[in-house]
């Protein structure tokens, strides 16, 4: 259907029913009569093809039709191998998703992100967790939030069955690199992070979401 495609864009030989042609090659450029660029055609055992039937006359090529359509075809087929794939990457939470556990995901969505994929999170509502959908609604803004730096809401948290959407698209290609001075000193300082803060934190992953969550909330409605 595509080679059709290809092959119904061009008119060729008596297709052509203009009075006068311009002629282009690498030598130059003429306009001949359309009857006499025709017997050019034939003479040189090649075809006349219009590759360009809006100009005032439209510009044709002599040259093997055949041939011509191949490398049209082939054109188009690395053009598209060159076009950017973009992947949708999936993060999967729970309505109870500890802290420990949201840093992780969260760390994995920046690395989507930075790679030019898109972001495709959700909360996951089991039986009766459904009751904590608004928790999941503040959990995945808190998310996309935390994610401002690398990342664009393509679409708000959003209830479809038993899981709750967000989109995220990366704000460009390799997005955001940081610098190594800064991976280093964010690596310190989780080194430097307090166990028993760690702990607690795990404990009270959906409280802590729920907070974090809120604030952001309360700055979304306030701007």
């Amino acid at each position: 259907m595509k080679n059709d495609k290809i092959k119904n864009q061009y008119r060729v030989n008596e297709q052509i029913r203009v009075k006068e042609v311009r002629i282009v090659s690498d030598g130059g450029s003429t306009v001949v009569p359309t009857r006499q660029a025709m017997d050019m055609a034939r003479s040189q055992g090649v075809d006349l093809v219009e590759i360009s039937p809006n100009a005032q006359p439209p510009v044709c090529r002599l040259i093997d039709y055949s041939k011509f359509l191949y490398q049209q075809k082939k054109h188009a087929k690395e053009m598209k191998a060159k076009q950017v794939k973009v992947d949708v990457k999936e993060i999967r939470f729970g309505p109870q998703t500890d802290e420990h556990d949201y840093q992780f995901k969260l760390k994995h969505a920046k690395e989507f992100l930075d790679n030019g994929n898109k972001v495709r999170a959700y909360v996951f509502f089991r039986g009766r967790s459904i009751l904590f959908k608004e928790q999941g609604e503040v959990l995945l803004l808190r998310f996309a939030n935390d994610l401002e730096e690398y990342g664009k809401v393509e679409q708000m948290p959003a209830l479809e069955g038993k899981k709750m959407f967000l989109y995220l698209a990366p704000k460009k290609t390799g997005a955001v690199k940081k610098s190594q001075q800064k991976l280093d000193r964010e690596k310190r300082e989780a080194e430097a992070k307090d166990p028993e803060e760690d702990a607690e934190n795990t404990n009270n992953g959906l409280f802590a979401n729920a907070k974090n969550g809120e604030d952001v909330l309360k700055k979304l409605q306030t701007e």
